[in-house]
């Protein structure tokens, strides 16, 4: 979970500057959507969730 956050932290809420909370949750639920099917993950041995 530590490290999920940390990531969270540095590819969303650090690299953008959100007008209101709509925008913030577009922006979260989007990297979300990447985050759990396109980017390889070293807990699955650097394989995407899909290819697992």
């Amino acid at each position: 979970v530590e490290r999920f956050n940390r990531i969270c932290r540095t590819e969303v809420l650090d690299l953008y500057l959100f007008n209101n909370l709509e925008q913030a949750r577009k922006v979260t639920e989007e990297w979300l959507t990447i985050y759990n099917t396109e980017r390889p993950h070293e807990a699955l041995n650097n394989m995407t969730p899909l290819e697992y």
